[in-house]
């Protein structure tokens, strides 16, 4: 790092748990943020100020005027303009070192095990289930870690699967694709703002911590958050053996 990159980053640097070998870590890592909306906003703006180098973003929608409620990295301005092209003006006008990928399309198939190979960290920060899913089996198979979130209503939640490690359970052990399971959209539902933005912001915490190789990770808990009563909870979460993508038969 340069002298200007040590004085930006002097309060992260301070902490020993960090220091200078942790900001370089986070100064050489390219991270996959997959939605750029009510989650993906504050963990990307977060991620940028702390110095993560590259930052890939994607998302195939442009900005809406029901976006600007909660997804702080659009402003009135950039309606109509796609979310990843408006998100890379903010991030950069935030931290101008870092390079931000835009990639205005919904990734799938080989494009997303690319994207997700390339990544020393996933974000999950989509808004359905078959997203998840294909996020899921793509770090499954590249051993990455992903943190994942969801907002809706009040209720927040907040999961790490380190997928480094065969014992760390996966996103379907938790939630089996093809099980009736129950997709609730803030479109319909309605989101409370500020509960996107403290999800937001824990995923990049955990992100971080995951890059720096410091404290212990959410790995193997699942975190709620009842933002109506501000009430937090931990639920274990272990590796399930029948599991379809992680499990001990799984192909």
């Amino acid at each position: 790092m340069n002298d200007d990159q040590l004085l930006r980053y002097s309060r992260h640097i301070l902490l020993p748990e960090i220091g200078v070998e942790g900001q370089q870590a986070f100064v050489d890592a390219r991270v996959l943020v997959v939605g750029a909306g009510g989650l993906g906003s504050p963990a990307a703006m977060y991620l940028a100020a702390a110095g993560v180098g590259t930052l890939v973003l994607v998302d195939d929608d442009d900005v809406d005027l029901t976006n600007l409620q909660r997804q702080i990295l659009h402003t009135a301005e950039a309606v109509g303009q796609p979310k990843v092209l408006s998100g890379q003006a903010t991030l950069r006008r935030l931290n101008p070192e870092v390079q931000v990928v835009p990639l205005a399309r919904r990734l799938s198939g080989e494009a997303l095990l690319e994207e997700v190979a390339a990544a020393d960290v996933v974000l999950d920060c989509s808004d359905n289930f078959e997203t998840r899913h294909a996020i899921n089996r793509a770090c499954h198979i590249h051993r990455k870690p992903l943190v994942s979130g969801a907002a809706i209503r009040f209720d927040g939640q907040l999961y790490v699967f380190d997928l480094r490690g065969d014992e760390s359970p996966c996103y379907h052990c938790l939630f089996p694709e093809g099980e009736d399971v129950e997709q609730v959209r803030c479109a319909v539902m309605g989101v409370f703002a500020p509960i996107t933005g403290i999800i937001g912001a824990a995923q990049a915490a955990e992100a971080l911590k995951l890059l720096a190789g410091i404290g212990t990770s959410l790995a193997g808990r699942v975190l709620l958050l009842d933002g109506l009563n501000m009430e937090w909870r931990g639920i274990g979460l272990s590796k399930d053996p029948a599991c379809a993508v992680c499990g001990q038969s799984a192909g």
